[in-house]
């Protein structure tokens, strides 16, 4: 069955020519000298050499390098014409690079995988900063969830984009570290005579291929810089709005309880009221000024009560003095003094 699968394909030779056509899979391993399993790109990112081949996966890229041409396999429906027809042809006819025709081929894929990371870093860096910068205002009394919501599909889309970027890193890091893998990247060195010949009067194709590899790399390192640097901001924002909520409810509480207490206070000295409104016979209710003698009594009373509850309240609400600061500053002189005398030789 396999036999009858057909691969579109896009060939770029070396001076920039581009022809599309189809061909099955059997056919195409034939030409190449590989084997169907070579072709089946079970990874998403993967650079593996295969009998004078440079097979490569980058994501939804899939690509086959030879000393000849590049051919770009599966290439419809991926968003990919553009860039394809565009850039990429451009970017293998250059004759400015004189190294072989894998090295332009393989660079212009690993630009091209870069640039779209960092594509998608710039896309989420401006709407998170500006979603922090509203979110951390501290005059704010609660979060808006819409951009709190906005903020985690982010969070979500910077913490994919870390796994891409890391993914790549460990692909160019395992190229590397393997001095044999980056011989056998080198194509043209084993299949061209002259290519061989200057590789042993010292123009080393191999360290020229490392180079390469080492410089994407670092690129890569310097946007997983950048996204562990935007998921500390966001830590470290998040802690800002943590700590506004907490002081926005605590002065919430702070006020509840303090009209708690004044509450209180008034339901205390409102039995006086009630005692007196009872209709019950006493010499007092035929005097007028003892009305608001009682009335003055129970708002002095339940004032002063209430006074007293604030103050009980600012007493164990007020934080803890901090250790004195003179004890410790002599002892770290006194050890500075010690630490001097154990320089200079002198017995302490």
């Amino acid at each position: 069955m396999v036999s009858f699968v057909c691969i579109s394909q896009m060939k770029f030779d070396k001076e920039g020519n581009v022809t599309s056509f189809e061909k099955k899979k059997t056919e195409l391993c034939q030409e190449l000298s590989l084997q169907t399993r070579d072709l089946r790109f079970q990874h998403h990112t993967s650079l593996t050499a295969r009998n004078n081949c440079i097979i490569i996966r980058m994501e939804t890229l899939r690509a086959v390098v030879t000393p000849q041409c590049l051919l770009v396999l599966d290439f419809r429906g991926l968003g990919l014409e553009r860039w394809l027809v565009l850039e990429l042809a451009h970017q293998l006819a250059s004759h400015t690079n004189p190294l072989p025709f894998e090295f332009r081929a393989l660079e212009a894929i690993l630009q091209h995988r870069v640039s779209a990371l960092q594509a998608r870093l710039n896309e989420v860096h401006p709407v998170i900063l500006d979603t922090l910068e509203s979110l951390v205002d501290p005059k704010l009394l609660s979060a808006d969830r819409t951009k709190l919501h906005v903020l985690l599909q982010n969070s979500k889309s910077l913490s994919e984009l870390e796994t891409d970027i890391r993914v790549f890193k460990d692909s160019m890091l395992k190229i590397l570290d393997e001095d044999e893998i980056i011989e056998e990247l080198c194509l043209t060195k084993w299949t061209d005579p002259r290519v061989l010949e200057e590789s042993s009067l010292g123009i080393d194709h191999a360290e020229e291929m490392e180079l390469l590899l080492e410089n994407y790399y670092m690129q890569a390192e310097e946007l997983g810089n950048d996204t562990r640097e935007l998921k500390g901001l966001i830590d470290d924002s998040e802690s800002v709005i943590f700590i506004n909520l907490d002081s926005h409810r605590n002065v919430m509480m702070r006020l509840n309880l303090q009209l708690t207490m004044g509450t209180f206070s008034l339901s205390l000295f409102g039995l006086m009221g009630v005692a007196f409104g009872m209709n019950l016979m006493s010499s007092f209710e035929e005097d007028p000024r003892v009305f608001w003698l009682v009335t003055g009594f129970m708002f002095l009373g339940s004032g002063l009560i209430w006074r007293r509850l604030l103050s009980f309240l600012g007493r164990h609400l007020e934080p803890t003095s901090p250790p004195p600061v003179a004890h410790a500053h002599t002892r770290t002189h006194a050890g500075n003094h010690r630490q001097t005398d154990y320089r200079s030789g002198r017995a302490v």
